[in-house]
């Protein structure tokens, strides 16, 4: 697995001695890998059984279960694990920022020799692809794109003029003096066969896992994906609309003009959003729902 960062546990456990090197979510548990639980989540725990030797910041007021506490874990318990996740990432000067990486200047465009790129792919002027980008065959990248960080393009993807796929999301974690603390970006981005994005779109990369687009969707212009959200299959998103973090789209679903979708709403198979609708709660799947909020 690749390694992000290398830190001590000892630093925050002192009777454990071992380092972890990489971020985990509760989706996707990691062996030596620094995570966190919140109460909300606490139903989830059994995940830590899965992997062993990870920091895990702990909701202090929940029990730790003797199954979990046999796979060698540091536990360090706190008030608000969300929030000493993040501050663990400041306090080791961890930021992911990406960096500087030599380019060819092929067609006008800027392509990393480290890129994987298949047959008859059509790179236009003034498009950027970074190092970690796998392309697949017969895929067109317009004028201006830019790709960054870990990003795996299927066949036959179509990405019109100066999207963006891979920039970082926002987090919104204030410590007790109310300053921001940044919790850095660490996934990527799929994008699966047959996908079309238009243009000025941007997709955020994962903050830890990876942000998904399913098969044959379509996106429209001026759309915004944020970090963690999942797209289904044969999706339609139509024009300025916003999918906050951690959003589900699923299979056929439609989302019409100027939709914004609240971080971690889930949008059902099938259903369809009306223009300008605000979702502030789960879409049951064949459901059609508009307003603001969405009904």
């Amino acid at each position: 697995m690749k390694q992000y960062f290398k830190v001590n546990v000892n630093k925050y456990v002192p009777e454990f001695d071992f380092e972890v090197y990489r971020p985990a979510s509760l989706n996707c548990p990691k062996d030596y890998a620094v995570t966190f639980l919140t109460s909300k989540n606490y139903d989830k725990n059994a995940v830590f059984e899965r992997c062993e030797k990870c920091l895990i910041f702990w909701p202090q007021e929940k029990e730790i279960p003797r199954e979990i506490m046999t796979k060698g874990h540091a536990f360090v318990l706190c008030e608000n694990p969300h929030l000493r996740f993040c501050e663990f990432f400041a306090e080791n000067h961890i930021d992911n920022t990406p960096k500087a990486e030599k380019v060819n200047l092929i067609n006008g465009a800027y392509i990393s020799p480290k890129a994987k790129i298949g047959e008859n792919v059509i790179i236009q002027p003034g498009a950027y692809i970074s190092d970690e980008t796998v392309i697949g065959n017969n895929t067109y990248i317009g004028c201006g794109v830019k790709i960054i960080g870990e990003a795996v393009i299927g066949k036959n993807v179509i990405i019109r003029e100066n999207t963006v796929i891979g920039a970082d999301g926002l987090t919104t974690d204030r410590n007790t003096e109310g300053k921001p603390v940044k919790m850095p970006q660490f996934g990527g981005v799929i994008i699966e066969d047959n996908v079309t994005i238009g243009a000025n779109t941007v997709i955020a990369r994962g903050a830890i896992d990876n942000t998904v687009i399913g098969e044959e969707t379509s996106i429209d212009n001026c759309v915004f994906v944020s970090h963690n959200v999942q797209i289904g299959k044969r999706v339609f998103i139509v024009g300025e609309s916003i999918l906050f973090g951690s959003s589900i789209v699923e299979d056929n679903a439609f989302i019409s003009g100027n939709v914004t979708i609240r971080n971690g709403m889930k949008i059902g198979k099938n259903s369809m959003v009306g223009m300008g609708a605000v979702v502030v709660n789960n879409v049951e799947s064949e459901t059609t729902v508009k307003g603001n909020p969405a009904k």
